[in-house]
């Protein structure tokens, strides 16, 4: 494939139920495919986006020191704004600056085990005499990025002959989304906005804002802009839909090299920490398809940061049991000086 497909939700909402298991067929064969479509038709109205975005730049452009006030490092849960080159990808630093959320379930104990329950917890916000609507517009926002998400897990139960719900039962009690509000910097010679790299959920909604730079690297082996026509999202699927459908759907590898400065979000649809990502009882035809296809047959997760550290390939690992542990394998690759700061004695 040397272009991104894309996929109208207008199309599956104004489907009748008859029409409808054709419409989730082919938004399954793109799943399949690449692992990633533009998202269009979606709803969402340009003038809530164009306000997102002005106040994410208007985040960005406060002082350091007012930034520094919910800095990522005053959370145990991984939660707020993180300095240029904070975050590693595959042992590599990214050349970007961001905002850290994820749902504010309430706390697990602090020495709950495993470990990765203790991901839970509240975000840092800033007061709001200091950007003036800046939390409600981001949690609008974010919140339509949830309800969007749903839809194409209901086009996606029905794509892969699930029962009507099964997903929704899955994600159980406490599902735990995460989202990134991003500032690129115009990525330096040889270096990465975001180096390669997958998504460690189900699946992720992108939302760039008229500047380009994202890339996914296609079946061939070669990299091609998945950046979206005016108005549209980006979707891409993540390692824990790989693993519960035995790797029908793999997960999309992709990175951003910034030729100017740039502003995007991501929104990682996630499950409770707790759900298990055993393959799902599918129709054998999606096993026959794996079977078919080298690339699926293949496909690793991202390696762990011991198995990084040891010299392991980018893509190496098998998958955790649970979704938790597949998110906290991503911390502690990513975030090393956060966990040694608050999780050094319980690792030990």
């Amino acid at each position: 494939m040397s272009s991104i497909p894309a996929f109208s939700l207008r199309r599956w909402r104004d489907a009748t139920v008859d029409e409808r298991p054709a419409v989730a067929a082919e938004f399954m064969e793109m799943c399949h495919g690449i692992g990633f479509f533009h998202l269009v038709d979606h709803g969402v109205a340009d003038g809530l986006v164009d306000e997102y975005f002005r106040l994410l730049e208007a985040f960005f452009t406060l002082p350091v020191e007012v930034k520094q006030t919910i800095e990522k490092s005053r959370s145990r849960h991984f939660r707020g704004w993180e300095r240029l080159g904070s975050e590693l990808t595959n042992n590599r630093v990214d050349h970007r600056e961001q905002i850290d959320l994820a749902t504010e379930n309430v706390p697990w104990p602090d020495d709950a085990l495993p470990l990765y329950l203790r991901l839970d917890g509240p975000n840092q916000w800033l007061d709001d005499d200091v950007l003036p609507g800046f939390r409600t517009t981001i949690t609008t926002f974010l919140d339509l990025m949830d309800s969007l998400a749903w839809e194409l897990m209901d086009v996606m139960t029905l794509g892969l002959g699930l029962e009507a719900g099964t997903f929704r039962r899955l994600f159980g009690e406490r599902p735990f989304s995460l989202a990134k509000l991003i500032h690129y910097p115009a990525t330096p010679e040889g270096e990465a906005g975001v180096n390669p790299h997958n998504d460690a959920g189900f699946l992720t909604l992108l939302m760039p804002h008229g500047v380009g730079g994202l890339e996914a690297l296609a079946p061939d082996g070669t990299w091609i802009s998945a950046d979206p026509p005016p108005g549209a999202f980006v979707c891409n699927m993540g390692e824990m839909l790989q693993a519960i459908t035995g790797n029908y759907v793999v997960a999309a590898t992709h990175r951003v090299i910034a030729h100017e400065r740039r502003f995007s979000t991501a929104y990682f649809h996630g499950p409770d920490l707790r759900t298990s990502l055993e393959p799902l009882p599918l129709d054998p035809r999606f096993a026959a398809a794996v079977d078919a296809s080298p690339r699926h047959r293949s496909a690793g997760f991202m390696a762990k940061r011991d198995e990084l550290l040891a010299g392991r390939d980018d893509i190496a690992s098998t998958s955790a049991p649970c979704f938790g542990q597949q998110l906290w394998n991503y911390y502690v690759r990513s975030y090393p000086d956060n966990v040694a700061q608050y999780y050094a004695d319980d690792m030990a």
